[in-house]
């Protein structure tokens, strides 16, 4: 008896068993009617489902970035030559003054009363700033003297280069008038160029902000001193000098107000003169020195050129440039633009 309920136990369990496993022997007999893996395959291959996954809105997304940086590229590309591309060249003066009457009327009424700007150098970049730096702190006078006499020791305007004024020794800056201050500036700017840091290449192929950067590296030589560079040696269009004491007469002048604008205000109130606002300084000097203001503001040169009046700061802002090696004098005018010869 014993052995005949063991055998049917064992007969039960074998069944149970039998039953249970039998779902599983089922379903791979219908593998077509499993949900799992063709599902898994259909998100990896199927063409339908990726369209899913790119609603119509989602696809309005990528295809609005997609135009916005194509825009964004297409601006980067367009502004290069409006930066690179000098007042000097063919056209361009017609240009400015067209959009600067269209954006601005006041000064548009201005445009019209004065002579067309003429933007002319024939000046190398090395030479011009050389230039630049021995008229600083200088009555025009004194500075054509001094340049004169530096010309000279070097043996005529073509032959100045890096390695001719670096060959000059400080008793020879000194016996031309040259004091031992301006002497390290220009064996600065001279180390640089000789060393690959500027070029004359490089300094007209750079953007504005490259230069600017690059140029202030440079002792001895500030932002007043860069944007008048870039205005009257390369011609460049779209800079405004902040700090000129002329521009914000001018400005201040053109526009009525009651006090002299700030440097911080200057870009402002200045902001619909751009890409020309090179255009827009130039008749601001015009304006100061047509209203009969000192000629420690403006001086008419020859050909009917203007200079422009380097910044008068007050003694906070003349303490603060002079800690970033800038060229202002406290309280007196500085005449340095007269360099460019224009």
């Amino acid at each position: 008896m014993m052995g005949e309920q063991t055998l049917v136990q064992t007969k039960t369990e074998i069944s149970d068993a039998i039953v249970v496993s039998d779902p599983p022997v089922d379903i791979p007999s219908n593998p077509s009617k499993i949900p799992i893996r063709p599902q898994k395959i259909r998100k990896l291959s199927s063409t339908t489902d990726q369209k899913t996954l790119q609603p119509a809105d989602s696809s309005q997304c990528v295809v609005t970035i997609t135009k916005n940086r194509r825009r964004g590229s297409l601006k980067s590309t367009n502004a290069l030559p409006q930066i690179i591309k000098p007042l000097s060249a063919n056209g361009e003066i017609e240009n400015a003054l067209h959009h600067l009457r269209s954006a601005d009327p006041l000064l548009g009424s201005l445009i019209d009363t004065l002579p067309f700007p003429v933007f002319e150098s024939d000046q190398l970049p090395f030479l011009a700033l050389c230039k630049s730096i021995l008229f600083q702190q200088l009555a025009y006078k004194a500075g054509s003297s001094i340049y004169n006499r530096f010309i000279s020791l070097c043996g005529g305007e073509d032959v100045v280069c890096p390695d001719v004024v670096l060959s000059l020794s400080a008793q020879q800056f000194k016996e031309i008038g040259v004091s031992g201050r301006k002497a390290s500036y220009l064996y600065d700017l001279a180390n640089k160029y000789r060393a690959g840091i500027l070029s004359d290449e490089s300094v007209v192929k750079m953007d504005d902000r490259s230069l600017f950067t690059m140029l202030s590296m440079v002792k001895g030589i500030g932002s007043w001193s860069v944007h008048m560079f870039m205005i009257h040696s390369l011609h460049r269009p779209d800079v405004l000098p902040v700090s000129d004491l002329g521009v914000r007469k001018g400005v201040r002048m053109l526009y009525g107000l009651d006090e002299l604008p700030r440097p911080s205000q200057m870009e402002q109130l200045c902001e619909k003169w751009r890409p020309y606002r090179s255009i827009g300084a130039w008749y601001m000097w015009r304006l100061i020195e047509g209203n009969g203001i000192s000629t420690t503001a403006a001086i008419v040169m020859e050909g009917g050129h203007v200079q422009p009046l380097q910044q008068i700061e007050p003694q906070r802002e003349v303490r603060q440039h002079q800690l970033q090696l800038l060229e202002p004098i406290n309280g007196v005018g500085n005449l340095g633009a007269c360099v460019w010869g224009q």
